[in-house]
């Protein structure tokens, strides 16, 4: 359903939501994500674009960069495989516990932190670097808030790069088939998508921005947006990730990226 909801419920059913549900992803995207390997992997989105092939954060080498939404932190492991001091930050204990399981297997040992997005609990101006792959803000209910959290945190020049649903995708059903090409709702709709138990208690919550929103909100935290990657379904790939397929991705975009500077 869709229905209003402020940050703290959010907060509360989100958290719940991915500690009950770490073992189940694991299980059918860790593969995918490099969740199990212990130098872990960093994929941006479905579509399967790696850090490792298009460098969006830049030279990672001896520098500061926060994850943002890191889950079980493959992408936080990856990035301390290259050099870089990492922390990872994420809601769900759980999913940092699947982090820590993968990491006493040696590899790199990056830090990890149960926290919220909305309050990053950092100093200002200590991180060259953040981000978030698919992490954190489609979940929150104050996505600006985050934005300016990450501008509090990030170091003069630094970079903040984060991928989420495409917007569009939202008017259209979370289905990979072709029901899933039928726009079913209004695109300027923001009501959260909400998931409820039989008791009614909040179990999973959506947030939708539009475009427009996303821009406007990286605009008012004082960041200049540098570059909108929309990928390409890869030709040749044929593996599904729920509402991503093969089919939906000749049409139209699944993954929106948002790569984002701090002014020097």
């Amino acid at each position: 359903m869709r229905t209003r909801i402020d940050s703290r419920t959010s907060v509360s059913a989100n958290r719940r939501w991915w500690d009950a549900d770490a073992e189940n992803y694991h299980e059918e995207h860790g593969a995918f994500l490099g969740a199990e390997s212990a130098d872990g992997d960093f994929v941006w989105c479905p579509e399967g674009l790696r850090e490792e092939d298009v460098r969006l954060l830049g030279e990672v080498a001896d520098r500061d960069v926060l994850e943002v939404g890191c889950g079980s932190a493959p992408c936080s492991r990856w990035l301390a495989a290259q050099g870089a001091r990492v922390i990872g930050l994420d809601l769900s204990r759980e999913m940092l516990r699947r982090g820590q399981v993968a990491m006493a297997r040696g590899g790199p040992q990056p830090g990890l932190v149960q926290a919220g997005a909305e309050q990053l609990p950092f100093a200002d101006n200590v991180f060259d670097i953040v981000c978030s792959a698919f992490g954190a803000v489609p979940f929150v209910a104050d996505s600006a808030g985050v934005m300016a959290e990450v501008a509090r945190v990030l170091k003069p020049g630094g970079r903040w790069v984060f991928s989420v649903n495409h917007p569009m995708r939202w008017a259209f059903p979370d289905d990979p088939g072709p029901a899933g090409l039928t726009v079913m709702l209004p695109y300027f709709d923001r009501t959260p998508y909400v998931e409820t138990e039989s008791d009614g208690t909040v179990s999973y919550v959506e947030h939708h921005r539009t475009l427009g929103d996303r821009i406007r909100e990286i605009r008012d935290a004082g960041l200049l947006l540098v570059d909108l990657i929309e990928p390409e379904w890869p030709e040749g790939f044929d593996q599904e990730w729920g509402q991503w397929s093969p089919l939906r991705g000749h049409y139209f975009p699944g993954t929106a990226i948002f790569c984002c500077t701090k002014p020097a």
